[in-house]
């Protein structure tokens, strides 16, 4: 990006990583802030190191540099905060290895994603259907009330004629 940042689109975590609680991406911004040492923004290779240490799963240099390169989208060899956030997407999705870093990161953090992100998920492609749905019924429910307008319309014409028609009976 510009150096400015004016570039960038500003980041959403609620609106993007849906498939979370509220609760559950404050929790992983408190997780993220706590190992971002530098206080930058980012977690670096040395503050992934230290952050899986006190986890209790230290990786090597090798696993540690697979482990952002998994995740880093913008290929900075760091963790920003929505890269951060992947890796729990990719838990939750059953997506990393076992044996991964990211696996262990995912599962040591506290932050309970293997229960609530797979129904996560499962609620979110059940929400974005019902959301389609309630959108077509909206759509229906537009459609029946216009069409009852309609009606409702030609029977006042119809009545205002009939009544017409009554009242030059007795106007003759």
């Amino acid at each position: 990006g510009s150096p400015g940042g004016s570039g960038r689109r500003v980041f959403s975590p609620a609106g993007e990583f849906r498939e979370f609680s509220r609760r559950q991406l404050r929790d992983m911004e408190r997780l993220f802030r706590q190992y971002d040492a530098g206080k930058d923004g980012f977690i670096d290779l040395m503050e992934l190191k230290l952050m899986m240490e006190k986890l209790g799963a230290p990786q090597t240099h090798l696993g540690l540099k697979n482990m952002i390169k998994e995740v880093d989208e913008d290929l900075d060899s760091k963790l920003s905060f929505r890269e951060f956030l992947l890796i729990f997407r990719k838990a939750a999705a059953g997506e990393l290895q076992e044996d991964s870093g990211l696996h262990a990161l995912a599962r040591l953090s506290e932050i309970d994603v293997s229960t609530e992100g797979v129904k996560g998920a499962k609620n979110f492609f059940e929400a974005k259907a019902q959301a389609i749905n309630e959108a077509s019924r909206f759509e229906e429910e537009i459609k029946a009330e216009q069409e009852e307008k309609k009606k409702q319309a030609e029977e006042l014409k119809q009545r205002k004629a009939a009544f017409k028609e009554l009242q030059s009976t007795f106007t003759q």
